[in-house]
């Protein structure tokens, strides 16, 4: 668990974090520390509030339990649209949404633009809800394939046992730039179902830090844009290149009009 050290008057607060690696909106360090665009988001919240707050990692199946308990004081990240499979008795206050997001399948790059008719296999990790599939998936036109985490769903499509994955765009591609640095490999196709969205803040007890906390997003909207750009958070978000840096778009770029001059 990480806390921000404030002045010993300061208020404290538990937040209830999601204990897996969701690079580069947040992971946890190898002391267990979480890290990421949302901890240096709410620092810089608890900062300008004299605040203290305590990252408690939790499963994210727990989270809206041990909220709705009030064994944790806010969530990061939360939705209204998941509240679905949430605890009974949680109805949080939700915050202003803090940053975009993109859920969609990414596929080889060879195979983007082919429609829904060119997945049949679709690979997810464990927990997920393929939003825009369901019905393809209840009338057996889809079949999912669930893995483990990130990395196994990757390796399912790399290897052609899967015709997309299905996640977060950002995180996904994220994790093939920097962690497996295949650059490119699978790339966002737009022209398939896909769900944009927001992250935010919430609290099942403390509707009145909610509001502080959106008062601090219009008053910090600069930095709050920064601490976006420096972790890439919403790079890309209407591009096939989500998510990637500048360089590996230009490269690919031209790597596509290389292979277009040759044909």
């Amino acid at each position: 668990m990480g806390v921000l050290p404030l002045a010993a008057q300061a208020q404290g607060y538990v937040v209830g974090v999601e204990n897996l690696a969701f690079q580069p909106h947040y992971q946890l360090d190898e002391s267990g520390q979480y890290r990421g665009f949302g901890r240096d988001l709410l620092d810089l919240f608890a900062r300008s509030e004299g605040l203290q707050l305590e990252y408690r990692p939790l499963p994210v199946n727990e989270l809206a339990q041990r909220a709705a308990a009030g064994e944790v004081d806010l969530r990061y990240p939360d939705n209204p649209e998941w509240a679905g499979a949430a605890a009974p008795g949680y109805a949080p206050t939700y915050s202003a949404p803090v940053v975009a997001y993109v859920d969609g399948v990414l596929v080889d790059p060879r195979h983007a633009g082919q429609g829904l008719d060119g997945i049949r296999r679709l690979a997810l990790v464990k927990g997920w809800t393929p939003r825009g599939y369901q019905s393809r998936i209840e009338a057996g036109q889809v079949q999912p394939v669930e893995a483990r985490d990130l990395r196994q769903m990757i390796n399912q499509t790399l290897r052609r046992d899967t015709d997309g994955a299905y996640f977060n765009v950002v995180v996904a591609t994220y994790y093939l730039d920097n962690v497996r640095a295949r650059p490119g490999a699978l790339v966002f196709d737009p022209s398939l179902p896909h769900t944009r969205s927001h992250f935010h803040l919430s609290s099942v007890r403390h509707p009145e830090l909610v509001q502080r906390f959106d008062r601090f997003l219009g008053e910090h909207a600069q930095e709050v844009e920064a601490l976006k750009a420096r972790y890439r958070v919403e790079a890309n978000l209407d591009s096939a290149y989500m998510g990637m840096e500048q360089w590996k778009v230009d490269f690919l770029e031209r790597q596509k009009r290389k292979e277009a001059q040759g044909q």
